[in-house]
């Protein structure tokens, strides 16, 4: 399957940050190829391809790392393009503030995505992650969650194990409607970690029982 991340801020250095290492010849869509080219050369990625983001598009798996507001504008416009593809949507709906919403309080901005490309498979994942997470994902031994859902199982199982390679722990996080809960506990959790002094370096974990195989297979 053919990879490709969308965008080379904060999030997007991020994505190919933890990805390059295990998943190879990612295309890095860019509106400048030329500074995605540069971030390769410096961040040392191995098999990851400056392009822009028409070539970006042609891939079959498709990381954005855009804001919500450029978002909806983006994929409108390349609705035909985006059609049977997977879109791996990691953006929170936040006000330019970071004080609330964009979103009503009954859908989230995956579900916003999924309606508005009916035809591509949306799946949530790396929402409750914040930038700084991707260069340190294990804490005093522990991995970072990454909580991924779909409406469509088979493409969210697919992103699962896309993405189990990588030093996070993935779960599989139901369907897209979880996102109301995943986004909004992600500005919350964004509000406490300034208040305790350790922004932007924070992400979720779930304390229990060991979650992983066992857990996804139902045992």
């Amino acid at each position: 399957m053919r990879i490709s991340v969308l965008g080379t801020g904060r999030m997007g250095q991020g994505l190919i940050k933890v990805m390059s290492p295990h998943v190879k010849g990612i295309s890095w869509g860019s509106r400048s190829p030329e500074k995605a080219e540069e971030l390769i050369k410096k961040s040392n990625s191995k098999e990851v391809f400056p392009v822009t983001y028409e070539k970006a598009l042609q891939a079959d798996i498709i990381f954005h790392s855009f804001w919500f507001r450029d978002l909806l504008p983006f994929v409108k416009e390349n609705k035909e393009e985006l059609a049977g593809k997977i879109l791996v949507d990691i953006v929170n709906p936040f006000t330019e503030d970071f004080s609330d919403f964009t979103t009503e309080w009954g859908t989230s901005a995956a579900e916003e995505l999924q309606r508005t490309l009916p035809d591509t498979r949306v799946v949530g994942a790396f929402k409750n992650t914040f930038f700084e997470v991707f260069n340190q994902p294990i804490h005093v031994g522990m991995k970072s969650d990454v909580y991924v859902t779909s409406d469509e199982e088979e493409a969210r199982d697919t992103i699962v194990k896309l993405l189990e390679p990588l030093p996070f722990r993935i779960l599989d996080g139901g369907l897209l409607k979880n996102n109301r809960t995943i986004e909004r506990m992600t500005l919350f959790e964004r509000e406490l970690a300034i208040r305790y002094g350790h922004y932007p370096y924070v992400s979720f974990r779930l304390f229990g029982a060991e979650i992983g195989d066992k857990t996804r297979e139902g045992l």
